[in-house]
């Protein structure tokens, strides 16, 4: 806990930090990879590139002041980050090095205003909570049974071409064993190291249902952007995996968790590469509960931008109780399975359902999943039963 002392300082950064936070950020990341090279080996360098990071870190600095007090709202957002800091290897050594250039940045962004008291404070609170990240990811670690950075040889046995920009790559152990378990909706970080020597991991979702022979990831080639750059390790998987390739993978890890092996009705909502992991739910459900009552809604900008249409066609001939509903943004196709709703995805235009008593999963770009939420509540949907998947600086959407 906070100590009382360290508590009023910590409260007058909240608007420090709206006004300050991402150019504390900023400047934390570029002295920690002078001093600390290595670390590109972790940190993603496309969020780098396109400042995604230094937001996410400004975000959860904010946040992190905003609700000290308040760990229910915390809790959830530091369930995120120890899956995603396990997926990458964090050890409990690169928390004083990160402290220590967090408070350097501080100083030199703030200046004066930067007193020996307030520094004090913000060592404290970073303390803290460093040392429940810490907590929870060796604990992590020790029930997924892997050391730290821990990654496995899988064998790329098949290669789909799933939409015009979205291949699937299926995954088998290289040394012949079984494939780790897991939930859908986790996801596993893949090791790619590119020309100019950078080793880089990303974690993809993945989207099929667990079977322990195999795992499925689903990667959106992601070009350039007016304002982003190449999707690199995106690109780099799309033009050199084929079938025979070798890629190096964590174990799956992940919180979001649909409820697959429940008898009641469930609502999966996607939009865009979201649907990979709703993909691998759906999948699941096919394959244990068949009969049971599903909601699967998923919009995408085309025919051509909607991957997995193979896996929804086989199971709406499987799933009986199946509800498919598709929305295209830019056309609308009414060609057997693949008829769709014209716009965006749209509450009123879905099946109705018990909206107290049923769970809704989405996964999808930030302004997507806004829209959704808002709409949900303002139906009457209970906050607790609704759930999704973000990573970034949308995780601390909520908070902030």
């Amino acid at each position: 806990m906070l100590s009382a002392e360290s508590r009023p300082y910590i409260d007058a950064s909240v608007p420090v930090l709206r006004e300050h936070g991402l150019a504390i950020t900023q400047v934390f990341y570029k002295n920690l990879f002078i001093s600390h090279p290595q670390l590109h080996n972790i940190f993603n360098a496309g969020n780098q590139a396109n400042g995604s990071q230094q937001q996410s870190l400004a975000s959860a600095v904010f946040a992190y002041a905003a609700n000290i007090d308040n760990p229910a709202a915390l809790a959830p957002v530091i369930s995120r980050i120890v899956h995603k800091h396990v997926s990458l290897g964090v050890t409990a050594e690169h928390y004083p090095i990160v402290g220590q250039h967090l408070l350097e940045a501080i100083k030199q962004v703030l200046g004066d205003a930067a007193t020996p008291a307030l520094i004090a404070a913000w060592a404290e609170a970073y303390g803290i909570l460093a040392q429940a990240l810490i907590d929870e990811e060796n604990r992590l670690y020790k029930a997924a049974g892997v050391t730290p950075g821990a990654l496995f040889d899988m064998r790329v046995t098949a290669v789909e071409q799933e939409s015009d920009q979205v291949k699937s790559f299926t995954l088998e152990p290289a040394d012949g064993g079984h494939a780790p378990s897991f939930h859908p909706g986790q996801y596993v970080s893949v090791a790619v190291h590119l020309p100019n020597g950078l080793r880089q991991l990303r974690q993809y979702s993945l989207s099929d249902a667990p079977d322990y022979r195999h795992l499925r990831i689903s990667v959106k080639r992601e070009p350039a952007g007016a304002e982003t750059p190449v999707g690199t390790v995106s690109n780099w998987l799309h033009d050199n995996v084929v079938v025979g390739s070798i890629l190096s993978t964590s174990k799956p890890f992940g919180d979001f968790k649909p409820d697959t092996d429940g008898e009641g009705p469930i609502v999966l909502l996607s939009a865009g590469v979201g649907i990979t992991p709703m993909i691998s739910a759906l999948n699941r459900i096919a394959y244990v509960a068949p009969q049971r009552r599903v909601i699967f809604a998923h919009a995408a900008r085309n025919a051509q931008h909607h991957p997995h249409r193979a896996d929804i066609a086989k199971a709406i001939e499987l799933m009986p109780n199946l509800h498919n509903v598709t929305f295209y943004e830019e056309s609308a196709s009414e060609q057997g399975n693949d008829a769709s709703l014209p716009g965006r995805m749209q509450l009123k235009k879905l099946p109705q359902w018990d909206l107290a008593n049923t769970k809704v999963y989405m996964c999808g770009p930030l302004p997507f999943m806004q829209a959704q939420w808002a709409d949900l509540i303002a139906s009457g949907v209970p906050p607790q039963n609704l759930h999704r998947e973000v990573f970034g600086p949308d995780l601390l959407d909520h908070l902030i």
